[in-house]
């Protein structure tokens, strides 16, 4: 059984021996303040404790004795794990080594209240698993084709008996049929790689067009795509959230399956799930065979995990570019932008598609609220960070939002309609596919906020 940190003073303290906030880590932030602006709960609060800085002093706190309380936990699971802090450091603190090393402490250690526990359990009994999300689609497309998903949203009911199961159901996308994909879809061409894809849970069965559309502009470049079968949940969710056990069992078995794939690259258009999968190494660094993943194997995976924007960026366009006369507004998504320090590349892949406008956000490193589930636990400060950035992308006078990831095309559509007004939304993936199709641009602007 893990046991207390050692401290040498008096009481059990915050955290386990495994894996406590690192003391070097802490040591590193010089408290300078540069993450504040950057931070959205700091922006939205003014709160010291609500800041980078400030739960950095806390896992200092805990690490001297302080023992984990309601108060200290509330702060921690109130940061969004944006990263924008990691971007703006200039002591080059890692806050995300921090606070997933945190968070996994306090899902071990820390007791929630009885409904809070219940609406963790049921959100990954049900987000990290396809299948499951899959039971759902029936009934919530039946829902949104006869009108009761509108008249339930108008009358406020959910909102009084759950404003976490409301949640839910006011960032539910429209859907539209399923597009299973197969497992093979040969090169067009000269095969220039092989590549397997990564389908996602929320992305497979909620914005399935997305990954039709990924599989069909890498085939259009060259790349013959694998879609292995047995493919599940990478861990994201998990591993973001502090279930540490869980993320690792998802992450082997992420690696075991594109292990068998033999390809040159896997290839991800979500990027929450990037993000995770290019963090396995940490994740798994206690992991021994028989039953784990030698780090040699991670190390091997990792190098080929690529976001679909760098891939195509790395092998060079090939396929002819038609024009798509629309003006669009580009949201990095956090886990792009911030942890994988991913921005360039799908701006030069949106700039090589004639007569396509690129609109810049204001505040664009803030997050938009999404932030995995954080928009599911935490509604209202997610709605007040969502409402922000759709204000920020209707004052572009953009007729399309382009995104890479489905988290934020949830969060930054449901805030749109909820401000009154309708814009359509795409993933970088469609708008290329679009271009390479030669569609209309009302192929891309049909799909507007619900």
């Amino acid at each position: 059984m893990r046991g207390p940190v050692d401290v040498g003073m008096p009481g059990i303290g915050a955290f386990d021996d495994h894996h406590p906030p690192s003391q070097e880590l802490i040591d590193d932030c010089v408290h300078c303040g540069f993450c504040l602006t950057t931070c959205p709960t700091y922006s939205l609060w003014g709160e010291e404790m609500d800041s980078p800085r400030g739960r950095i002093h806390l896992m200092k706190t805990g690490l001297e004795g302080e023992p984990l309380t309601d108060e200290m936990v509330g702060h921690f699971d109130a940061c969004l794990g944006c990263m924008a802090c990691v971007t703006s450091c200039p002591s080059g603190v890692q806050y995300d080594r921090l606070i997933e090393q945190t968070r996994a402490q306090v899902e071990r250690n820390h007791e929630r209240p009885a409904s809070e526990k219940a609406l963790r359990a049921a959100i990954f009994a049900l987000f990290p698993y396809p299948r499951r999300l899959r039971a759902i689609r029936g009934p919530l497309r039946l829902t949104q084709r006869t009108g009761v998903d509108r008249w339930l949203r108008r009358s406020g009911l959910v909102e009084r008996l759950s404003p976490h199961v409301a949640a839910m159901q006011q960032l539910a996308p429209s859907l539209g049929a399923r597009e299973p994909l197969p497992q093979r879809i040969p090169a067009q061409g000269e095969k220039r790689a092989t590549v397997a894809l990564l389908t996602g849970c929320v992305q497979r069965e909620f914005f399935p067009g997305v990954n039709s559309a990924t599989a069909r502009v890498l085939a259009a470049e060259g790349c013959e795509v694998v879609v292995p079968p047995s493919q599940g949940c990478c861990g994201a969710l998990s591993s973001h959230s502090g279930r540490e056990d869980e993320a690792k069992s998802f992450a082997r078995k992420t690696i075991e399956t594109f292990e068998r794939a033999g390809v040159d690259f896997v290839v991800v258009n979500s990027a929450g799930c990037g993000s995770a999968m290019k963090d396995y190494e940490f994740l798994l660094s206690d992991d021994e065979e028989p039953t784990g993943v030698a780090s040699s194997r991670v190390e091997a995976f990792r190098a080929k995990v690529r976001d679909l924007s760098e891939v195509l960026v790395e092998l060079g366009p090939r396929a002819i570019r038609h024009p798509i006369p629309l003006t669009v507004a580009y949201h990095d998504a956090c886990h792009l932008g911030h942890a994988q320090g991913i921005r360039s590349q799908p701006r030069e892949l949106l700039a090589g598609i004639p007569q396509l406008e690129v609109k810049e956000i204001a505040d664009a490193a803030l997050c938009c609220g999404s932030a995995g589930v954080y928009n599911i636990l935490q509604p209202e400060p997610a709605k007040e960070l969502g409402e922000r950035k759709a204000r920020n992308v209707l004052a572009t006078g953009a007729e399309l939002l382009v995104t890479a990831n489905p988290g934020c095309l949830m969060q930054i559509s449901s805030a749109i309609t909820g401000l009154g007004h309708q814009m359509a939304l795409a993933h970088t993936a469609e708008v290329l596919d679009a271009s390479i199709r030669g569609l209309a641009p009302d192929a891309l602007t049909k799909r507007r906020t619900a």
